[in-house]
């Protein structure tokens, strides 16, 4: 099989060829020497292609597949300043997410073609267009005849592009690239990052894969790590329960929870409280999984099972650093409650969420997990359930006459005439 031509001056090669031909060039322009990282066997008119774009001595360093894989993968990894480069070169344009799709070629294999830019743009586009949006997820979905692609905006996900559905293994290649994840491990689940600066705002993008019957799914979680919602004011709670929350706060010792199902706003919750605390008077530490906003004047730390960094291990060490608060990002076993609740009666104030609906429920789950129940009677706080409701547009909503139930509900006399 004939090697496509690579670009004359090329510093690395194209992605698909690499892939394609199984073939990693590193150029050492120092060293006057170059390597060409391969799996055997090694065809001769890809050896000469690559020649072709060496300058320099060609040193041949042969890889098993694993090796190579691995190699690939940190080769064609995007570091934060390429990543922010590919954010500003997307422009203003709104339409150029969905004006990049049209342009895609859709009768070629795309895994096939010698330049990969165009789905690297793609990519990168999709990001800038949920970041416009507001999105807070996106879906990269694969079925037997189409390809998927949906943005979470205000909990509602919603379709934006059906792309040619040949694009779907270079379109999760690519992201699982970025996140520095292993491309060739299409049979488990793997979770990554990426981090981002888009319009001068730093945002991690929590990466994760799910292998499926017609191929791997992708979801990828915005974050805004320099969200200006970070206070208690601007969360929107009624005053009641502002005002119960921040006195909540104020106590000098004691547990916290704030609880509800995944997306509803816990994290972001506590980090306003963790906000109104930061002052130079306070050591306040965290443990998280992962850190979704830098607070500075915060020492925060990120779990990492890999080398047992737990929430519990972190919770451990965290008590041994002279904390005044502590906030642990999830209670997700009887060890950490265990621990969370000895923090809180010798005289700390400790903050975390909890997977329950409702806000009774935790006492029940704090009781599943073996805590007793005068050691929750002696430590608990309080309990903050909540939930995300949908904003209206202010540019087309519309008045509402509601029934005599629904004013109930809401407070209003049955008989007030005004619509909602």
């Amino acid at each position: 099989m004939d090697a496509p031509a690579v670009w004359a001056g090329a510093t690395r090669l194209p992605f698909s060829f690499a892939k394609r031909f199984n073939v990693v060039l590193e150029i050492h322009a120092e060293q006057e020497k170059s390597q060409l990282f391969f799996v055997a066997p090694l065809e001769t008119n890809t050896l000469l292609e690559v020649a072709r774009v060496s300058s320099h001595d060609l040193e041949l360093v042969e890889l098993n597949k694993s090796d190579f894989e691995n190699k690939l993968a940190e080769a064609y990894q995007r570091d934060s300043s390429e990543a922010r480069q590919l954010m500003e070169d997307i422009g203003a344009d709104s339409d150029d997410f969905f004006s990049l799709a049209e342009e895609l070629p859709q009768n070629e294999d795309l895994l096939e073609a010698e330049d990969d830019a165009p789905i690297i743009k793609l990519i990168n586009a999709m990001l800038g267009e949920a970041i416009k949006e507001g999105a807070s997820d996106i879906h990269i979905e694969t079925f037997e005849k189409n390809l998927s692609i949906r943005f979470r905006v205000d909990g509602v996900l919603r379709d934006v592009l059906a792309p040619s559905r040949k694009l779907a293994p270079l379109l999760v290649s690519r992201v699982k690239v970025m996140a520095k994840l292993d491309i060739a491990e299409k049979r488990v689940p793997q979770d990554g990052r990426i981090s981002l600066l888009i319009g001068g705002r730093a945002v991690d993008v929590r990466v994760s894969t799910m292998p499926s019957s017609h191929g791997e799914r992708v979801v990828m979680r915005l974050l805004d790590k320099n969200a200006t919602r970070l206070d208690l004011h601007s969360l929107g709670m009624a005053p009641q329960n502002h005002n119960n929350f921040q006195s909540l706060i104020a106590k000098p010792h004691g547990i916290i929870l704030v609880t509800g199902p995944t997306g509803s706003g816990k994290s972001t919750t506590l980090y306003a409280g963790l906000q109104e605390l930061n002052s130079a008077e306070r050591n306040i530490l965290t443990v998280e999984d992962p850190i979704e906003f830098d607070i500075d004047g915060i020492g925060q730390t990120q779990v990492n099972p890999k080398v047992d960094m737990t929430f519990a291990r972190g919770l451990r060490a965290i008590l041994r650093q002279d904390p005044d608060v502590v906030m642990v990002g999830e209670i997700r076993d009887l060890e950490t409650a265990q621990i969370a609740v000895q923090a809180s009666l010798t005289g700390h104030l400790v903050m975390s969420t909890l997977h329950t609906n409702t806000a009774v429920g935790t006492i029940t789950r704090l009781r599943d997990m073996g805590i007793e129940p005068f050691l929750i009677s002696s430590s608990l706080l309080g309990i903050l359930a909540q939930r995300l409701v949908r904003t209206l547009c202010n540019d087309c909503k519309t008045p509402y006459d509601a029934d005599a139930e629904q004013k109930k509900l809401f407070g209003l006399e049955a008989d007030e005439a005004d619509p909602v």
